[in-house]
């Protein structure tokens, strides 16, 4: 392949280097922040050898282009437009600018979360080998592996442990990435989070026992009662805390002489924060995270098949404006306030059917490069990126994507029907199966087939019938 070619045919395609504000790139694509998106000629940029697909997010254009060839085409493609290496946060600055407080809204939400998901992912994948050795029901009806086999007892309780610490100190990991974000000092964003979930505290967890027992501690502050209480599982509360302890700490740097900074910076913030957030910031977030929680429990309690329909088939919509990501933050708080996500498993089926759509093109097409697309963005979206797909495959020919999302909204309906949970976050694709609370994994199979089988042989045919691809 001639990548400088490539790179000549990809910026006259974009607009030429006059609408390219910037460039990066990560392992499988060119990110670029744009002047005008809209004179980009898709068509042609499609056609072109090296690009397998391209999309827009964030305010950045991304072609898809593969690993290890998107390194060869990016020099050649920078060296041509008359730009220099540019990190990921330059263009991302540089793409900010372009959206409106919403979209940076929902931008700063993925900025935080979207760090500590290996975390949160890795944990829910260890969950789900625990849920294999320790549920009755699976292997036996009344007995689990560790019943049977006592010698594995010791290895579940070893891997729970490992498990839980993501989310029993989730606030640490919220911390460190959302003051990271603001602009502050990423260890004081840890030590903040990990202030919440003291063990001197009382559980959040033991919360509920605690008020009805007239047992809740509390701190007397000449006066003023504070309640004792932890923030485990909680999103709201250090997400401000954070906020409010990245803008002290960057006041005071501004103020303070650097040569005794480190005396009065850190524990100065630390200690206002600390006081703001056992005092107004922690109880009234935490009631507003409950309102939240007991909201959307209570809907889908009552309306679980309408919940289902309309979530199962608006996640694919919603992944296409960014706004997925807020959804993010809500299973997390609901996975740490009642211990299960109903929501998640419909993600993961959306992800499915989205990529049960690409193989449809995959199979259906005569053209190798786009059957190489699809199937490789099939691949992707079944193992939880579904972008690949989506912009790639799916919303170019339209159809298959509305096949998606009507097929996704039939499965939501039907796990939530059946009060499918996920007791945490995992891959949200094929492998989610293994982070779906055991009693719910028949259910939940019945629902991967169903977004496997109507995407596959709905696109299929009706490609078969437009024949155009």
């Amino acid at each position: 392949m001639n990548h400088k070619k490539q790179a000549e045919q990809i910026l006259e395609a974009i607009g030429g280097k006059e609408n390219l504000s910037a460039a990066t790139h990560c392992v499988t694509r060119l990110r670029l922040a744009l002047n005008d998106e809209g004179i980009v000629d898709e068509k042609k940029l499609n056609e072109i050898d090296a690009v397998k697909g391209s999309f827009s997010t964030n305010g950045q254009f991304q072609i898809v282009i593969g690993q290890g060839t998107v390194d060869k085409v990016y020099k050649e493609f920078i060296a041509l437009a008359g730009v220099g290496e540019q990190s990921k946060e330059e263009v991302k600055a540089a793409s900010a600018q372009k959206m409106n407080p919403l979209q940076r809204a929902i931008k700063t939400l993925a900025d935080i979360f979207i760090p500590i998901l290996p975390a949160i992912v890795t944990a829910g994948l260890l969950l789900g080998i625990n849920n294999i050795l320790t549920a009755t029901g699976i292997f036996w009806d009344d007995q689990s592996i560790i019943d049977v086999y006592p010698q594995w007892s010791g290895i579940a309780n070893m891997i729970i442990i490992i498990a839980n610490t993501a989310f029993v100190f989730l606030p640490g990991l919220i911390g460190w990435s959302a003051v990271k974000k603001f602009g502050g000092s990423p260890i004081l964003g840890i030590v903040i989070g990990l202030v919440l979930v003291h063990p001197d505290l009382l559980n959040a967890w033991s919360y509920g026992d605690a008020v009805q027992n007239n047992e809740v501690p509390t701190w007397d502050l000449f006066g003023l009662t504070i309640e004792k209480i932890g923030y485990q599982g909680q999103v709201l509360p250090v997400l401000v805390a954070s906020y409010l302890l990245t803008k002290i700490e960057l006041s005071l740097r501004k103020r303070i002489p650097d040569s005794i900074q480190l005396l009065f910076v850190g524990p100065i913030s630390l200690l206002v924060t600390g006081f703001l957030t056992f005092i107004i910031i922690g109880p009234v977030t935490f009631q507003i995270g409950n309102w939240i929680t007991d909201g959307l429990v209570s809907v889908f309690d009552t309306f679980a098949w309408l919940g289902g329909l309309i979530y199962g088939g608006l996640y694919g919509v919603l992944v296409i404006t960014g706004m997925h990501h807020t959804f993010l933050a809500v299973d997390i708080q609901l996975v740490g306030s009642t211990g299960t996500t109903f929501l998640w498993p419909m993600l993961a089926l959306s992800n499915i059917a989205q990529g049960s759509a690409a193989f449809a093109i995959w199979l259906a097409s005569k053209d190798e490069k786009l059957k190489g697309l699809g199937v490789s963005s099939g691949i992707s979206a079944w193992l939880g990126v579904t972008e690949p797909a989506l912009f790639g495959v799916n919303l170019r020919f339209k159809y298959p994507f509305v096949i998606a999302i009507t097929s996704s909204a039939i499965a939501g309906l039907f796990i939530s029907l059946r009060g499918v949970v996920a007791s945490s976050i995992g891959v949200g694709g094929v492998p989610g199966i293994f982070s779906i609370v055991p009693e719910f994994w028949f259910d939940f199979a019945i629902g991967m087939v169903i977004v496997i089988v109507l995407p596959l042989v709905g696109t299929y045919l009706y490609a078969k019938r437009k024949k155009d691809v």
